[in-house]
């Protein structure tokens, strides 16, 4: 049995059409077919049911397929963990979390200065992706908000903090002011995305109202930070709360950006997931978030 003979029978189990099949593997058809005649006769069942008009799979080769699948993805991870040993990588793949805002552009400014040669392609993705995408090898770090389980073998590294702040419509009576005490938006709306998108930001927010003193009245569940600005612009009643790089990249006459009047109260790590067997070929991205990390500490 061959690792090619496999990867033809997906193709085929996948597209139901020879043809097509060999398309997507981009050799002619007559070889697909030759080699799934080999690998049959060496399994002794048949796998596919051919005819003139359809191809299906037979009960053999469903049961076959997820297996061949596994082996398949299997020899993927072997190639590409050989990655992880080399010094000078050319592309760096990593996965972006939402709210970067500003940050995003001074690291890859950052990473630029201290590897030119390397090429950066970013992706978001939604937090289980991002550490599963790291763990199989299929990105070489992600960016998360605070530490999370993590799959073994995958290590998260603080790589600096992100102050929230409130949004409001502008025609608040606390719009005007430098800081927003949370005790003053009791009566307000809060608008928060679904929980299973950032329980960790979720839990901030209603542990710093409770602390104020109340439990918030929930408005609608926030589609996108977008339509929730828009909404409070447009004259709804209620607050939300976004990440200060992202908000200070925002400029509306309608809607207010204000910090929490004490410190701390809204703030998450960031942090970066990367394979642990990683470390020393990222160490350019590595440094270049301690560079981003130090332009904060300085301003």
């Amino acid at each position: 049995m061959e690792l090619r003979q496999l990867r033809y029978f997906v193709a085929v189990a996948e597209e139901l059409h020879f043809g097509r099949a060999a398309e997507r593997l981009m050799i002619v058809q007559s070889s697909v077919s030759q080699q799934l005649g080999r690998l049959e006769r060496e399994l002794g069942v048949v796998l596919l049911e051919r005819s003139p008009r359809s191809v299906r799979l037979t009960e053999a080769g469903a049961a076959f397929l997820p297996a061949a699948k596994k082996v398949l993805a299997a020899e993927k991870r072997a190639r590409t963990s050989v990655a992880d040993f080399l010094t000078t990588p050319t592309v760096l793949r990593i996965g972006t979390s939402r709210g970067m805002g500003e940050r995003l552009e001074r690291l890859l400014v950052a990473l630029k200065y201290r590897a030119p040669g390397i090429k950066v392609e970013l992706t978001s993705a939604a937090l289980g992706q991002r550490l599963r995408k790291v763990s199989e090898h299929e990105w070489d770090a992600a960016f998360l908000r605070g530490e999370v389980a993590a799959p073994e073998g995958v290590e998260q590294i603080p790589v600096w903090y992100d102050e929230l702040v409130v949004a409001l419509p502008a025609d608040h009576p606390s719009a005007t002011e430098r800081c927003v005490d949370l005790a003053q938006l009791a009566e307000l709306p809060l608008y928060l995305t679904n929980r299973q998108n950032n329980a960790l930001l979720d839990d901030l927010v209603l542990t710093a109202c409770s602390k104020s003193g109340f439990e918030p009245v929930l408005g609608p569940e926030q589609v996108s930070i977008q339509d929730t600005l828009a909404a409070l612009g447009a004259g709804a009643a209620g607050w939300t709360v976004l990440y200060a790089p992202h908000a200070r990249l925002l400029h509306s006459s309608r809607v207010a950006f204000l910090p929490v009047c004490t410190p701390g109260v809204l703030a998450l790590p960031t942090v970066l997931a990367v394979r642990t067997n990683a470390m020393e070929r990222l160490e350019p991205l590595l440094e270049a978030c301690r560079d981003v990390a130090l332009g904060d500490h300085i301003l």
